[in-house]
């Protein structure tokens, strides 16, 4: 037997040895601290929905802008078209995206006027055709004609705008900003 082959063979052993426990150590360490980052980080949720034609993202407290415009179209659309039998459902799935602070106000007004729809039994129709962003106030316009008709009244045609502010809070999406009325948009800087 040849010592010095064997020595040299068990110092190289040795040494890759020694690299191999650095190289688990250093593992270790960037493995740490990648689950640190991940602990830490806010995250962003990509979504691919169906009614809008790309990517969108939310964040915990933000969306991009094409979230913010579905969410508007939808609130627009869910109080435009009301009858004597969904009234109460629009006013139960409404309630929960309105923020705190006008909450209160936008559910009395629309128990006044779920009240109204059903004493005179008139059913409404919106049908959107144009949608604006003021982008210095983060607010959308939803402008479209609705038809209010009742069971003995011809329908009566008028274009309506529906003026929505939408943020994001812990992913859910926030009412922040409701008004409607007659007529086209009233903001003086729309594209």
């Amino acid at each position: 037997m040849d010592m010095r082959t064997l020595t040299q063979t068990w110092r190289g052993i040795t040494l890759e040895n020694r690299f191999h426990r650095i190289a688990v150590a250093l593992l270790l360490l960037t493995n740490l601290l990648t689950l640190l980052a991940l602990v830490r980080a806010d995250r962003t949720v990509v979504l691919v929905p169906p009614i809008l034609e790309g990517q969108v993202n939310v964040a915990r407290d933000s969306a991009s802008r094409e979230v913010k415009e579905s969410w508007a179209v939808y609130v627009a659309e869910l109080l435009g078209n009301v009858g004597a039998g969904s009234a109460d459902f629009i006013q139960s799935a409404l309630e929960p995206l309105l923020a705190p602070p006008l909450r209160r106000e936008v559910i009395d007004v629309i128990g006044e006027q779920v009240e109204a729809i059903k004493r005179e039994r008139v059913s409404m129709h919106f049908s959107p055709n144009a949608l604006h962003h003021d982008a210095q106030s983060d607010t959308f316009f939803v402008t479209g004609l609705q038809v209010s008709a009742g069971p003995a009244s011809k329908p009566v045609r008028q274009q309506r705008t529906f003026e929505v502010r939408v943020a994001f809070r812990h992913y859910r999406p926030v009412i922040t900003h409701l008004d409607v009325y007659p007529g086209s948009p009233r903001s003086q800087s729309q594209p």
